[in-house]
């Protein structure tokens, strides 16, 4: 029977408070990221679903801007939660192991990490996913290690409403089913209480099920479209980044985690998470999921390991080492995954190379108002009929965001959900594209004249860089003919 130590509500909460006010300070630096405009707009049109992902994130960021306006500040307030939350949760999963005061806190550090800082600045779906596979793992782990098989009654909703979030959660059922058969308790996948957990799932995350299936499995394609473009840099990258996501240096606390499951005779109800970690990587790499779909477990993992090495910070010099260790990884982690360098200065460092996440940030207001020098060029009658039309939506959000106090017409976009709310209206005969890439969307007119590329002037790279800016007329075709071959996943 594992003993376990009152939860350390002080270190624990002064880590939580201190990743939150982080947060806080860096909030309103840099800009939107690409992401959390392309949500705003999907939040502006509620559904059940979208054809690249479940309603819980665009409408969450709805309601930031009802409630607290239409700013980058209101939108990012619910990552400074799920943070406290996530420091919260792992240094419970380390209570529920055994660890005492100094292990949970060394768990909750990992909230000062790339990964969870990037999920937790940036309003995507990434932050209420890692939270959601955090609780979700602490109520099996309740299940199996308190022999208490009513926990994964809590478990099944946490699944069924992390289903409005992301689909990304099967894959941790998946693979914690396939090493509960592999390595035990086979029990466990026999009761009622798991299975009533199950249908409690079902039942919840109902809605969404059916919204895939009366829109023909979307998210298939979308999967489909990310494997093709993507796969190959997903399944090269799939086990270096695993490295990167809490830190290089941090690495041996999680590998100490996953012996810990193996070889602790007291954790083996639940040394099932240790091989579900491996098969969850092999899984990726077949379907060639992005690396980060993993990161939920490893942060579970992590705070397994966070047990074993506290008891190995026994000595002083173990304890000032590990202390100068995680000052550097975390250290690394905020200046590469926040807003903290200047934005004049950013772009003369490798951080925009490091982490795309920053580069998405920058130079969104100025793009648009070089996209507003064009339209402002045309003649009034044109200008009268011009529409806006971009090759992403990050584009197509920026435009959104910021054209209307710049008098600028809407804006329409063919790439993932963007695509269901056009095509444009026939009266639109003049078209200003956003655009690089395929040539075949510009065949579409008679005539396009570059006028402008983008530049951030910050000299950082980034998916809009240097991106052309046409005019185009003598539209072939009609807006409904012409509009699928603008349609594009990715």
């Amino acid at each position: 029977m594992i003993e376990r130590p009152r939860f350390a509500w002080k270190p624990v909460g002064t880590i939580a408070a201190g990743a939150a006010l982080l947060l806080l300070v860096t909030i309103t630096r840099y800009d939107y990221h690409r992401d959390e405009l392309y949500f705003r707009m999907l939040g502006a049109h509620p559904k059940w679903g979208y054809v690249d992902q479940p309603p819980f994130t665009p409408l969450m960021i709805r309601a930031c801007v009802e409630l607290f306006g239409d700013t980058v500040w209101a939108i990012r307030l619910p990552g400074l939660i799920l943070t406290a939350l996530m420091a919260g949760l792992l240094a419970l999963i380390a209570r529920e192991v055994g660890g005492g005061a100094l292990a949970q806190s060394i768990a909750a550090l990992a909230v000062f990490t790339t990964f969870p800082l990037v999920s937790g600045h940036v309003t995507v779906t990434t932050g209420p996913d890692v939270v959601m596979w955090l609780l979700a793992i602490l109520c099996m782990m309740r299940a199996l290690l308190r022999e208490q098989p009513r926990y994964w009654l809590p478990a099944g909703l946490v699944v069924g409403l992390a289903l409005y979030n992301k689909h990304l959660i099967v894959l941790l059922l998946l693979t914690v089913a396939a090493a509960l058969l592999l390595v035990g308790p086979r029990r466990v996948l026999a009761s009622p209480w798991l299975w009533g957990g199950v249908a409690i799932a079902l039942v919840v995350g109902l809605p969404n099920v059916l919204y895939q299936i009366a829109n023909d499995f979307p998210q298939v394609s979308m999967a489909a479209a990310l494997r093709e473009n993507k796969g190959d840099d997903a399944r090269i990258t799939l086990l270096p980044l695993q490295l990167v996501w809490l830190g290089p240096l941090f690495v041996p606390v999680w590998c100490c985690g996953i012996v810990a499951l193996l070889r602790n005779p007291a954790l083996r109800p639940v040394r099932a998470f240790a091989v579900a970690y491996p098969l969850m990587l092999v899984l990726l790499f077949v379907l060639a999921g992005q690396p980060y779909y993993s990161v939920g477990l490893l942060a579970a993992l992590f705070a397994v390991g966070a047990v074993p090495v506290a008891r190995w910070l026994s000595t002083r010099p173990r304890r000032v080492w590990f202390t100068v260790g995680a000052v550097v990884n975390c250290g690394v982690a905020i200046v590469s995954s926040l807003p903290v360098l200047p934005v004049d200065v950013v772009g003369h460092t490798p951080v925009p190379a490091m982490n795309q996440v920053v580069a998405d940030q920058i130079g969104w207001p100025r793009y648009v108002r070089q996209v507003a020098d064009v339209y402002a060029a045309l003649p009034a009658e044109d200008r009268a009929a011009t529409v806006l039309l971009t090759g992403n939506y990050g584009e197509a959000g920026a435009l959104d965001r910021y054209g209307k106090p710049l008098g600028l017409p809407d804006v329409y976009s063919g790439q993932n959900e963007l695509w269901h709310l056009g095509p444009p209206p026939e009266s639109a005969t003049v078209v200003v594209f956003v655009y690089q890439g395929d040539p075949n969307r510009l065949n579409a007119f008679g005539s396009c004249a570059e006028r402008a590329r983008l530049d951030n002037r910050y000299g950082v790279e980034n998916e809009e860089q240097t991106a052309r800016v046409y005019v185009c007329r003598d539209r072939k075709g009609t807006w409904t003919d012409l509009w699928p071959r603008f349609q594009h996943f990715d």
